[in-house]
C-alpha cells in the first residue's frame, strides 16, 4: 500500500506575520512533528505556497512574505505546489502528482482552517481521497460572521472542522495520526 501524502499548506513567513488574532499558538510545532516523522519514513510530501494575484500582498511573489517559513521549509527533493486561489487542487497539477504515485490518502495541515485547507480538504474528499485533516496543526483568524457578529479564532477553527468532519475528511489530532500511523 502507498503510504499518504503529508500536504502542508501556506506555511509562508506572510502568515506567520500576521497581526490578525489567531488560534492554536503551538500548530506551526505540530507541523513540524508531522514533516519530521514523514521524512524518517520517506514519506510523500507535498509544501503548498500560496502566491496572490494581488499586487502589494504580502504573499505576491519575489515578496518576503511568500516564502517559506525557514523550519518547515521544503528541501531540495520535496515537491511544491504553487496556487493563487485557496484549493491547492485548482490549476496546480497536485491531483495527478498525487495520483501517478498511487497515493489514495492525503493528511492535511496548515493554514487557514476555514479557508485554503477547508477548500483543499473539500476537493480532496469529492475527488475520492481518503483525507484527514490535522486540527492541532491548522489554525485560522479571528473574523466576522456573515451577519456581522465578530467570531474568535477558535470559533472560526471549530466551525470549519465541523463543516469537514464525515463528510470531506476525518479531523484528528497529530498525536492520534502518528499512532495511527505508527510512526510517533
Amino acid at each position: 500500500m502507498t503510504p499518504p501524502a503529508l500536504l502542508i499548506i501556506d506555511q509562508q513567513k506572510g502568515m506567520r506575520d500576521s497581526p490578525e488574532p489567531r488560534n492554536n499558538p503551538q500548530a506551526e510545532q505540530r507541523i513540524g512533528e508531522l514533516l519530521a516523522a514523514w521524512r524518517r519514513q520517506g514519506w510523500p510530501l507535498v509544501h503548498v505556497r500560496h502566491l496572490s494575484r494581488t499586487p502589494g500582498s504580502p504573499f505576491w511573489p519575489g515578496q518576503p512574505g511568500a516564502e517559506f517559513q525557514e523550519a518547515l521549509a521544503p528541501l531540495d527533493h520535496e515537491h511544491v505546489v504553487e496556487k493563487n486561489v485557496p484549493d491547492a487542487f485548482i490549476h496546480s497539477g497536485l491531483e495527478r502528482w498525487l495520483r501517478v504515485r498511487g497515493i489514495e490518502t492525503v493528511v492535511i495541515c496548515g493554514v487557514s482552517t476555514n479557508n485554503s485547507v477547508e477548500a483543499t480538504a473539500r476537493t480532496a474528499g469529492n475527488l475520492g481521497f481518503a483525507t484527514q485533516v490535522v486540527a492541532d496543526a491548522c489554525f485560522a483568524f479571528a473574523k466576522p460572521d456573515f451577519n456581522g457578529l465578530q467570531r474568535s479564532a477558535e470559533e472560526v477553527h471549530a466551525m470549519s472542522l465541523a463543516n469537514l468532519q464525515g463528510e470531506y475528511a476525518q479531523v484528528l489530532d497529530t498525536n492520534r495520526v502518528l499512532q495511527q500511523l505508527s510512526i510517533g
